[in-house]
């Protein structure tokens, strides 16, 4: 074989190469650009506003003993959902995360109630949490709170 076609073979190659590298690159820039982004709906048209309050029976228990968390989901004035079962979520603070550990459902303006233990000795931060439905706009959390288990 002739050496002297080898180096313009690769050269060519290495082109070829860079040219589709060049193109792959560009091709999402361009696509982004060429079709602009829609609008953001507003979460809130339309909506009606909740507040989510939560308490604990005891700031103590012994590890396996029952403490209840209950609380209120208030509907802004106005709002007719009165039929609507709203999910509310209890969630723990593992590390700098939010975990789900119960659920239940309430009526707007009304009240709910859920039984809670723990298998282990710790200091737990809980809170409750709504998230946004149809009805009800952008999710709405408790105020954390503290429980002592040893």
């Amino acid at each position: 074989m002739n050496q002297t076609l080898i180096p313009p073979v690769r050269r060519a190659f290495a082109a070829l190469a860079i040219s589709c590298a060049l193109v792959a690159g560009l091709a999402p820039a361009a696509s982004a650009t060429a079709a602009p982004a829609p609008a953001p709906i507003s979460a809130e048209a339309g909506k009606k506003k909740v507040k989510l309050d939560a308490s604990l029976s005891k700031k103590q228990v012994k590890v396996n003993e029952k403490v209840t968390l209950k609380g209120t989901l208030q509907a802004a004035e106005g709002a007719d959902g009165t039929d609507s079962l709203e999910a509310i979520i209890v969630q723990q603070l593992q590390g700098s995360v939010w975990v789900n550990i119960a659920d239940t459902t309430c009526r707007p303006n009304s009240t709910f109630s859920l039984k809670l233990s723990f298998s282990f000795s710790a200091v737990v931060t809980l809170r409750a949490y709504h998230p946004e439905t149809t009805l009800y706009a952008s999710a709405y959390t408790s105020s954390n709170l503290t429980l002592r288990v040893g």
